[in-house]
């Protein structure tokens, strides 16, 4: 410990154990040393809350995006390995690519035999969704998992933040797209069952990819809006992946809030047109002459849909809230706040997990709720006359391109 005494005050690192508070996970050490940078022995208090940067050169450029979160929080060698072990981030990915590539197998395989436009169109929105899940793990996986089996620096990697950008990019776009094409489907259906007979709630196959592709396109905007100056990406806990800075800033907190807003108006709208849905379909269904006038696939894609909501509600909602309660909490700090605490970025870490599990079950709805599935746990569903036959005045002409569809179907 020889040498002059440096300007800037420093604390050093306790024995582990030793005045540890029972309700926390330990004693802090050094960013820079769980990073292998032994030179790097002091911590810079940076308004609201503390960070340890890996060296000098990143603690005078907090703007970076190493040097925002709180990274220093002090693990025993097992609790480290219980956060970021690499054989369970391996099997928890490969478990969902193979569900995912198995659901898209089995779309593919349905959609051939179908003539239904209305069946068809709502298979392109899931064959959207399960796209977009085995592309938001397979491109999150290639950079999170070697990670934990290489731990290698990002400061040294990726010095320019190029990687931790496109990781973050990564986060909200194959984030915020399941949601918005969640809420797509419910409205095609709402739409579909409460005026079957509008000649514009007829969508084809090459309008129902327009509109996936409207939806990609604007997550994608989203995504980028960081990239373009309205907040930023950085490193998160336990420093494997990048997600958006939840810091009340302006620019930080406008994009978290709009991240957080519009995901949330995506399930409410989600449950509103489906719990409309199911509504009518229960009243129509209960009809006392139509009791055996319905159609199995009507009650497929209303399952498969309430059931993709649930897990989108469960999965995504309490993040969505904690960034808004993150946010708003830190308001009074306004630009004083530079760093975030310790109990809030392993919250964050929690709730992402949360949001993963969304991506493996999504594909397991369908799956699962299938006609051909459905029938064998609840033998009386067989196929019936379509919704259509429901209303029963209807014009020549559209008597008779009904019945040409039911005899295609």
């Amino acid at each position: 410990m020889g040498g002059t005494v440096p300007k800037t005050p420093f604390v050093p690192i306790e024995p582990s154990g030793i005045g540890a508070d029972a309700g926390t996970w330990g004693q802090d050490v050094l960013w820079s040393q769980a990073w292998g940078a032994p030179e790097a022995s002091r911590r810079t208090r940076m308004g609201w809350g503390d960070t340890e940067l890996p060296n000098v050169s990143l603690a005078a450029q907090p703007d970076t995006c190493f040097g925002v979160v709180n990274l220093s929080t002090s693990l025993n060698e097992t609790q480290k390995k219980a956060i970021a072990s690499p054989w369970f981030s391996t099997a928890f990915g490969l478990i969902g690519l193979c569900s995912n590539l198995f659901a898209l197998y089995v779309l593919l395989s349905s959609s051939r035999k179908l003539t239904s436009r209305s069946r068809s169109s709502f298979l392109v929105f899931l064959c959207g969704l399960v796209v977009t899940d085995f592309m938001g793990l397979l491109v999150t996986a290639s950079v999170i998992i070697p990670y934990h089996f290489i731990k290698f620096n990002w400061a040294e990697v990726d010095p320019g933040c190029h990687l931790c950008n496109f990781l973050g990019f990564s986060m909200v776009f194959f984030g915020q797209c399941p949601l918005l094409l969640g809420a797509t489907m419910a409205g095609e259906r709402f739409f579909g069952i409460n005026h079957p007979f509008s000649r514009s709630t007829s969508i084809s196959k090459r309008r129902a990819w327009s509109i996936v592709g409207m939806v990609w396109g604007f997550s994608c905007m989203l995504g980028l809006l960081p990239v373009l100056g309205l907040g930023r990406y950085t490193l998160q806990y336990p420093g494997s992946w990048c997600f958006l800075t939840l810091l009340p800033d302006t620019g930080n907190a406008v994009f978290c809030l709009l991240f957080a807003l519009l995901g949330i108006f995506s399930v409410l709208l989600s449950f509103i047109f489906n719990t409309v849905s199911v509504v009518t379909l229960c009243r129509v269904y209960h009809d006392r002459e139509s009791v055996q006038r319905r159609r199995d696939s009507e009650v497929e894609m209303m399952v498969q849909l309430v059931g993709i909501m649930i897990i989108a509600t469960i999965c995504w909602m309490p993040l969505l809230i904690f960034i808004i309660q993150t946010i708003l909490q830190q308001l009074p700090a306004g630009e004083r706040a530079r760093t975030l605490p310790t109990e809030t970025q392993k919250l964050l870490l929690i709730y992402i997990r949360m949001v993963t599990w969304n991506q493996i079950l999504d594909p397991w709805v369908y799956i699962l709720f299938r006609r051909a599935v459905l029938q064998r746990v609840h033998p009386g569903l067989r196929a019936r006359p379509s919704l259509l036959s429901l209303y029963p005045v209807l014009n020549p002409s559209l008597r008779r391109k009904l019945a040409q569809e039911a005899r295609l179907q």
